[in-house]
């Protein structure tokens, strides 16, 4: 992914700029650069988002035996690549309007880009546990991602905080390295599928701990325990751990886009079937939407309908295409 030098590099002004590099901007930057629209794509991190960093993906189709995350969002960047799609580093601060022309700001430089369409592809973060010691250890002991740090913890004692499909999925992983693992969870039942939970229920590694509220995270320079409340018997448990994996759901990466577009009471950017927000040549696709589904094929389908939403923008207000 190349990285931004000089304004000149950029065309004047975009068909489409796609702020987010992951699956649901990868695919809508495809779509467009294939209609013949001049596209870029703006990724704060590194192309594939949060799922390059998934150890298997085992739902999309196509692929039985599953695939890892990281090799399917490369071949989504070669692909828009392949298509003359440009994806470029850069943060979007802000967005303001000339008419019909969209200007997107990008944080750590005086860059302004215009474009005639926009789509957000900006996905979405790991909610926090906001308990106290949680600051304190964060990546020093309290993780969002087993993949990667999961062999941090060979022989060890781990706890995954959530129950739903992340939580229970990547609780069966960790117990590749660590010799036990709690799944701490709030209520009395998993959201997760039934062949997720089933992994877990067989899974001698793993112990449930039900009807759990967090309480906080103890330790001197590193992990000790975490003190849960269980809600039922109404007392406070310490489980002695050496390190918390946090799968609670994810929080919309939409703070620059407050004020211009509508949004859920959790940040997410609402919009119609056809990925259009309340703003005419806005669009948006993947997690940071409001939907029901959350995964890589809903992604890949949204950063479709919302590329061919916008080729028909630009079309009727430009006269292009």
């Amino acid at each position: 992914m190349e990285k931004f030098f000089d304004y000149s590099e950029l065309h004047e002004i975009y068909d489409v700029v796609i702020i987010g590099g992951g699956p649901a901007g990868l695919t809508s930057g495809i779509y467009a650069a294939r209609d013949n629209l001049k596209t870029l794509i703006l990724e704060k991190n590194y192309p594939g988002g949060q799922v390059a960093i998934t150890e298997v993906i085992e739902n999309y189709p196509g692929f039985p035996e599953g695939i890892s995350g990281g090799d399917l969002t490369d071949q989504m960047y070669k692909h828009a690549l392949h298509f003359g799609v440009q994806v470029k580093n850069g943060e979007c601060c802000g967005i303001e309007f000339d008419g019909n022309i969209k200007i997107v700001s990008l944080k750590h430089n005086d860059l302004k880009i215009k474009t005639k369409s926009l789509i957000i592809a900006a996905g979405a973060r790991p909610k926090n546990l906001e308990i106290p010691g949680e600051a304190k250890f964060l990546g020093k002991g309290i993780s969002f991602c087993a993949t990667c740090d999961g062999a941090f913890y060979r022989g060890k004692t781990v706890a995954v905080i959530g129950g739903g499909d992340s939580a229970v999925e990547e609780a069966h992983y960790l117990t590749r390295f660590a010799e036990k693992v709690y799944i701490v969870h709030r209520r009395d039942k998993f959201r997760a599928a039934k062949i997720l939970q089933d992994r877990v229920f067989s899974n001698p590694k793993i112990e449930v701990v039900w009807n759990a509220q967090l309480v906080k995270v103890n330790g001197e320079t590193k992990v000790e325990s975490l003190t849960i409340l269980d809600k039922v018997k109404n007392i406070e448990l310490d489980l002695k751990i050496d390190g918390i994996f946090v799968f609670i759901g994810w929080v919309a990466d939409t703070e620059h886009f407050r004020g211009v577009l509508d949004m859920d009471e959790s940040g997410f950017i609402r919009s119609d079937e056809s990925c259009k927000t309340c703003v005419p040549g806005i669009f948006v696709a993947g997690d940071v939407r409001t939907k029901e589904l959350r995964q890589v094929v809903t992604a890949v389908s949204d950063g479709a309908m919302a590329s061919k939403a916008a080729e028909k923008y630009i079309e009727e207000f430009f006269g292009e295409h």
